[in-house]
């Protein structure tokens, strides 16, 4: 066979690189077609690149760790006899990356607070040291000057700083860093705060000492990703929750009496995830003031709807996959884009573009016995609904005869909003019209 260059493919309309985590093949081996070959991670998920074809592994063009353009090659695959072409460079070409807006506030890596103004960080340093363009982009965001990043020692090939380096690097900071004189004798530039950014802490956390007998367990990629978007979105908004307590008694007698002809005639399993998203989208249509982003004093307020849905993974790491123009899409197609995402999540299977671009979350922590949470805004959302466990309680049933006590299925609905541009009225407002939504439902509609 004639021998090819396997390229980095694309995956996603917002993804532009991605991170090479681990080889799965060694250069010699034999592979397969669609056999994987590598692991690879962007800002969104993480994924394999797979055998175009049957052959030999002849040369891998990348390290581990190694930052990758889309389109870029990173292997040489042919038969163990082919003549090898000239080597592609290891090194990824000198370019700005594209800035990857998740949108939805996937797990991504935490929103820089501050920036050095007119910054420059130059692909090699004075000793020669070269930074990946991911590295590059986390120092010019952190306000991380040249001279810091020479001073780092790079556990990469030869010395190189990784991403890794810098992140660990951060917390222990000094926080006048910024503000020293390099060893040069020029002062660093200032630090400018942007509009829309947390103020910055004003000291580090205490570094802990495990005792004996502790255990240290190193957080993996997609747990360092979660960490650290979560406190950027407690440092970004200003987090206020208000509670409701729904009767869904409608809901699960009509769910009861259809599930079954529900899932003979559809052949998917209908849940109560894709009734709230329809709730959440009806109510979304009447009050689109919680569909909206913020850039510092600017409200951008989205045209599309779409709903992203927190899922656990079997690791315990939590996902939020989207969907898309929720609002152009009957009950069916809900069910049936909520099984596909939902599934494919805890297999690890989600494309890059389907953990992006949503502009409303909803978390179900009734899947795990809860009643109710205090979610957090997934950035750069600013609204996120929790749905509770729902439970048979007495409650009092009011008829045109006078009030009777009755079994109830109840259930607490939770919406946490930024209280930067949502105020308790409509944020009240929004969660109490989702309720009377799933009070209001039919039970003999054909939905």
């Amino acid at each position: 066979m004639s021998q090819i260059d396997i390229l980095l493919p694309k995956m996603g309309e917002s993804v532009a690189e991605a991170t090479i985590i681990k080889w799965l093949k060694n250069e010699g081996d034999h592979v397969e077609a669609d056999e994987p070959i590598v692991e690879i991670a962007t800002d969104k998920v993480d994924s394999e690149v797979p055998a175009p074809e049957a052959g030999t592994l002849l040369k891998r063009l990348v390290n581990d760790g190694d930052v990758v353009k889309v389109g870029q090659p990173i292997a040489q695959i042919g038969s163990a006899s082919a003549t090898k072409a000239a080597p592609v460079s290891p090194t990824v070409k000198s370019a700005e990356p594209v800035a990857a807006n998740n949108g939805n506030g996937s797990a991504s890596s935490s929103a820089p607070v501050a920036r050095v103004e007119n910054a420059t960080i130059s692909r090699s340093g004075p000793t020669g040291k070269f930074y990946s363009p991911l590295v590059r982009n986390i120092a010019r965001n952190e306000g991380v000057s040249m001279q810091e990043l020479e001073d780092l020692s790079g556990t990469g090939e030869g010395g190189r700083v990784t991403k890794k380096d810098l992140l660990d690097y951060l917390p222990t900071r000094d926080n006048n860093a910024a503000s020293e004189v390099d060893r040069t004798g020029t002062p660093a530039p200032a630090v400018v705060a942007r509009p829309n950014a947390a103020p910055e802490v004003a000291k580090a956390a205490p570094k802990l000492v495990a005792g004996e007998g502790d255990e240290i367990i190193e957080m993996d990629r997609m747990r360092r990703l979660i960490a650290d978007h979560m406190v950027m979105s407690k440092h970004t908004s200003p987090h206020v929750t208000s509670f409701v307590e729904a009767d869904v008694t409608n809901v699960v007698m009509w769910r009861e009496k259809v599930k079954k002809a529900f899932e003979q005639r559809e052949g998917e399993k209908l849940t109560y995830t894709p009734v709230f998203i329809m709730a959440i989208v009806q109510a979304i249509k009447e009050m689109p003031m919680v569909n909206v982003q913020v850039d510092g004093h600017t409200i951008i307020k989205k045209r599309d709807i779409n709903i992203g849905m927190a899922a656990a993974m079997p690791n315990g790491n939590l996902i939020v996959p989207v969907i898309k123009n929720a609002d152009q899409l009957n009950l069916v197609g809900l069910v049936r884009k909520v099984n596909d995402l939902a599934n494919r999540a805890r297999l690890g299977k989600l494309l890059p573009d389907e953990v992006s671009g949503g502009t409303y979350t909803m978390t179900n922590v009734g899947t795990f016995g809860n009643v109710m949470g205090t979610p957090v805004i997934n950035q750069p959302q600013v609204a996120i609904m929790a749905t509770g466990a729902i439970r048979k309680k007495p409650a009092v049933i009011e008829t045109p005869h006078g009030d009777l006590i009755g079994i109830r299925h109840q259930m607490f609905l939770s919406h946490s909003y930024d209280h930067r541009v949502v105020d308790g009225a409509l944020g009240g407002r929004f969660v109490r019209r989702v309720a009377d939504i799933l009070e209001a439902w039919s039970t003999d509609e054909q939905y």
